[in-house]
């Protein structure tokens, strides 16, 4: 795990954030030379996926009322439970490093998708900006369901909800992907441990994930 200090002289307190669902640990000033360089990519990730995560645990909270599959529900709790604690995770890895949890800035643009499988997206547009009353500038990070397909999922019932929800997690999913791979196309990023830790985790889980909703797709639940 790599470390972090909240500040630079000798009375620094190190702090080890730990994966998700583990203890911080605090350890000497000493280790304070170990200590990995942060860039700024690193951080607008951390930042950014909190965002994105957020969006889907707000999509699985849906699924009350509105579905009754059994498969779909018991994904959809998996799904919640995971990215709500790395969203803890990702908090703390920033906070102990003195940064925001959120970003400031939008940015918008064109970004290549990655192969997923068999599928293969080549480009995604970054949908525009959504207001919202705590941030009149919220960002929408590459998958993120726009305001319209997130009201369309909330009107939806039964079948028809638990298809927008798939193929919009899957979108969702896919953008995550795009996040990993902008990460380590940034010079000098993604060398710190736990980030580099997390950022493959996310990977590796989420394009298993995509498989796994392709197939759900297939069979109609």
């Amino acid at each position: 795990m790599s470390l972090s200090a909240f500040a630079q002289d000798d009375s620094s307190v190190i702090v080890q954030p730990g994966a998700p669902g583990k203890a911080t640990k605090v350890l000497p000033s000493t280790t304070n030379a170990k200590l990995p360089p942060v860039t700024k990519a690193d951080v607008e990730f951390m930042q950014g996926m909190i965002h994105h995560h957020q969006q889907a645990v707000d999509m699985v909270a849906l699924m009350k009322d509105r579905t009754t599959n059994k498969k779909l529900i018991s994904f959809g709790a998996r799904i919640s439970q995971t990215q709500s604690e790395e969203i803890k995770f990702m908090e703390r890895w920033l906070t102990s490093r003195g940064q925001k949890t959120s970003m400031e800035m939008p940015k918008a643009g064109k970004m290549k998708l990655p192969k997923t499988g068999s599928m293969k997206i080549d480009k995604m547009k970054m949908p525009d900006l959504e207001k919202s009353d705590h941030n009149a500038h919220q960002m929408m990070m590459p998958g993120m369901l726009t305001p319209k397909q997130m009201k369309a999922l909330a009107a939806a019932k039964a079948a028809e909800f638990d298809r927008l929800f798939l193929t919009g997690m899957i979108q969702h999913h896919e953008g995550a992907l795009v996040m990993v791979d902008d990460l380590f196309k940034s010079p000098g990023a993604g060398q710190d441990l736990e980030m580099f830790t997390f950022a493959t985790d996310v990977d590796g889980t989420q394009r298993a994930e995509i498989k796994l909703m392709q197939g759900m797709l297939k069979e109609k639940l």
